[in-house]
């Protein structure tokens, strides 16, 4: 038999990878483009801040915690005082939106301008004036026979 020489053989093509073709396929659209890039920035630098801030926070109350246990008995009867007061601020506040929403409302619908929920209020007064003339009405029929009643319970009366 004869011997092939090299220049004879047969150029075979490297077979690809199909796992390896996904997997940098894969990376390929998972890998942030221009688009992507400066909310990725943002959020690393989010995540940053936040490291730093809560490392910081937890130091700074572990070297502050023998001051703050020995003025302890100041800072509750404070804490109290601000909380009541800023409770009583905030609910006068509130209050007093409430009060000028009110009165826009009832300005509003007295002036005829139909705000939201007259037609509620509207209906309300229909039936306590409904009613109103019901119970009037059971008064005048009812009230002789209460009033014959009494006589016969009490002749000399």
């Amino acid at each position: 038999m004869a011997e092939r020489s090299p220049s004879h053989r047969r150029a075979v093509a490297p077979r690809a990878n199909p796992t390896a073709t996904t997997f940098i396929q894969r990376i390929r659209t998972h890998a942030p483009n221009s688009a992507k890039l400066p909310l990725f920035l943002t959020a690393s630098i989010l995540l940053i801040l936040t490291g730093v801030t809560v490392t910081v926070a937890s130091l700074g109350f572990i070297l502050l915690m023998p001051l703050i246990l020995i003025s302890s008995p100041i800072w509750f009867p404070v804490g109290t005082v601000v909380l009541v007061v800023s409770a009583g601020f905030f609910s006068a506040c509130g209050f007093g939106v409430l009060l000028v929403a009110g009165l826009c409302w009832m300005y509003r619908y007295f002036r005829g301008m139909h705000p939201p929920g007259s037609d509620r209020v509207d209906y309300a007064r229909s039936r306590i004036y409904d009613t109103a003339s019901h119970v009037k009405d059971y008064a005048i029929e009812y009230g002789g026979y209460l009033q014959s009643r009494v006589k016969d319970a009490a002749p000399g009366a």
